[in-house]
């Protein structure tokens, strides 16, 4: 049976998961890169961006993680924002995510929007699907198209936060780095995971990051 999951999920210091200010030269806001750095050094993440001329990365507990993040991922859920920095209706089709013509995920893609799209169909086995319906639609459809495997839920941070409060995740992979950006996209203000069936499983910390797993009790 599938379940929701949050993996990989970069969390600051004071609690952000994005900085202010996206736009497409950066993607994860003022500062946001500084909460992956721990992810950027990682064989996974080395294979999947092909990065030229550095080693092939690192192993260890990060790449552990990093390796674990894309295990038996039938589908995955995303927010807007994470597809993109186009805001309001579309003004045209031609923007097709931050990854280039082959992205990374190779599974359905189900993108929350308050804007119809047509599905868009990219190399490696990647559609993007837009979603009008609200949370629980986009889960049903990735449901269906991960065909018994897990559901990856990405960001943002309003996204998961969204789908903790409809108490719909069923794991949750945070990685808290050694960074503060001060201002930005706040993962859990305000949110009191206790009280909504959550708690701390498991944590290791690497040299770069503490890896916290939390689960629904």
């Amino acid at each position: 049976m599938s379940k929701l999951v949050v993996r990989c999920f970069g969390v600051s210091l004071d609690g952000y998961s994005a900085g202010v200010d996206q736009r497409l030269d950066q993607p994860l806001g003022a500062g946001g890169a500084a909460i992956f750095e721990w992810f950027f050094h990682t064989k996974t993440f080395r294979a999947m961006h092909g990065t030229a001329g550095q080693a092939d990365g690192e192993t260890g507990i990060d790449e552990d993680f990093a390796a674990q993040g894309f295990a038996n991922i039938g589908a995955w859920i995303m927010g807007r924002n994470m597809f993109g920095p186009v805001r309001g209706s579309w003004p045209d089709e031609e923007w097709k995510g931050w990854w280039g013509a082959n992205p990374p995920y190779h599974v359905p893609v189900f993108v929350l929007t308050h804007h119809k799209r047509e599905p868009l169909v990219m190399e490696g086995g990647t559609t993007f699907h837009f979603v009008t319906d609200g949370i629980e639609a986009a889960l049903q459809g990735a449901c269906e198209a991960a065909k018994g495997k897990d559901i990856r839920l990405g960001g943002g941070a309003a996204t998961v936060r969204q789908y903790l409060a409809a108490q719909l995740v069923d794991e949750m992979h945070l990685v808290y780095s050694p960074a503060m950006l001060g201002e930005g996209e706040n993962l859990l203000a305000g949110m009191s995971l206790p009280a909504l069936g959550y708690r701390v499983a498991s944590h290791v910390a690497s040299l770069r990051a503490l890896h916290v797993r939390i689960e629904r009790a």
